[in-house]
């Protein structure tokens, strides 16, 4: 094999290392309106207030997205970020199908599930997916560098918090509320009931929707919304005002979103807000409505989505980079090194470095 030939068999090599690795392209939306009063309506002092600027998702974390996180770090799955019922679960909702062996395990979006918001995840793996994001979405074991630690010392158990200087995160009661329900344009312009910029209940129909007064969700009025995969594609709501005032979409049902409340402060139960598409009643989409659950529970209706600091689109892990960066400056420097061996010319090194002689 040639000098040429053998280069490029590595730098194919390398490449083929890293070409499967694709970063989650998370879609933010900001939160301004820093210092507003919280929502003293229903609960004293109320939640919503935030003195401080926040992005966060536009969107619920999707089945595909959570399916990257798996194959990047999930080959051994020891902390269980897959739930089993995501190949199926209740009346086949689940969005993610797992292959192979532990240590072999890779993932694949079911058919029609990829824009549907990732069901059965814990607060534990909505806190390791964040951990991911904040790492820069490496790839690897489930160690410190991708899942244990970043925004989150998950070492800490049921008394983790989100650490200083996090810059990926699960949103916090007061976040979560103010993105759904805050008015915005101010910092004392009050709230809405529910999260389509309306007091009255949005209209459970299929998507776009066509209540262009109160919006329209994915939650259960006499019937399910769509009967065949039960929660909508993210944003699928398109009719005005499905959204919140800060643009947010299915913040009012498809399904319950974990944030980082601690209801009873011993961290036994985490909170949820939102309700889901199996929600009955309407009451589950308001703003006086808190839930929660075991911080390890997990079923067809629990989800997620994230919040950061401004600007906090995460990039592929450095090395993952670097490698790209390095295997093309390489590839570059054999086209013109090889190329022109074979018209006369030389590569030597002077005092000055390496030269290109002619």
């Amino acid at each position: 094999m040639n000098s040429l030939a053998r280069f490029m068999g590595l730098t194919a090599a390398a490449l083929a290392c890293v070409s499967g690795a694709q970063a989650v392209e998370m879609e933010w939306v900001a939160v301004g309106d820093e210092g507003n009063a919280p929502d003293a309506r229903y609960e004293t002092p109320g939640y919503g207030g935030v003195v401080y600027a926040y992005n966060i998702g536009k969107y619920e974390v999707t089945n595909a997205q959570y399916c990257e996180f798996l194959n990047a770090v999930a080959k051994y799955d020891p902390n269980g970020l897959y739930n089993p019922q995501m190949g199926g679960g209740w009346n086949d909702i689940g969005g993610i199908a797992r292959s192979g062996m532990p240590g072999s395990y890779t993932y694949s979006v079911r058919d029609n599930r990829g824009r549907r918001p990732v069901n059965y995840v814990s607060w534990y793996d909505a806190l390791r997916f964040a951990n991911w994001m904040h790492n820069g979405q490496p790839t690897g074991s489930q160690d410190a560098s991708t899942t244990e630690n970043g925004a989150y010392d998950m070492s800490l158990g049921s008394d983790v918090f989100r650490k200083v200087g996090a810059r990926v995160f699960l949103p916090s009661e007061d976040e979560w509320y103010k993105a759904a329900y805050y008015k915005g344009g101010g910092v004392n312009t009050g709230y809405w009931d529910y999260a389509t910029q309306s007091d009255t209940p949005p209209t459970a129909e299929t998507p776009p929707g066509a209540d262009v007064t109160n919006g329209s969700a994915n939650w259960y009025n006499g019937g399910y919304v769509d009967a065949m995969y039960y929660t909508t594609e993210v944003g699928a709501y398109s009719a005005k005002p499905s959204e919140s005032a800060y643009e947010t979409f299915d913040q009012a049902g498809n399904v319950w979103e974990w944030n980082e409340a601690d209801i009873y402060g011993d961290g036994s139960h985490r909170g949820m807000r939102g309700g889901a598409f199996y929600g009955i009643f309407t009451d589950n989409q308001h703003a006086a409505y808190r839930h929660n659950d075991y911080p390890t529970y997990e079923e067809q209706g629990f989800g997620f989505r994230v919040a950061g600091i401004p600007g906090p689109e995460p990039i592929p892990a450095v090395s993952e980079w670097g490698l790209i960066v390095m295997v093309l400056l390489l590839l570059a420097v054999a086209m013109v090194v090889f190329g022109r061996r074979g018209a006369g010319h030389s590569l030597r090194r002077g005092s000055g470095g390496f030269k290109l002689f002619l």
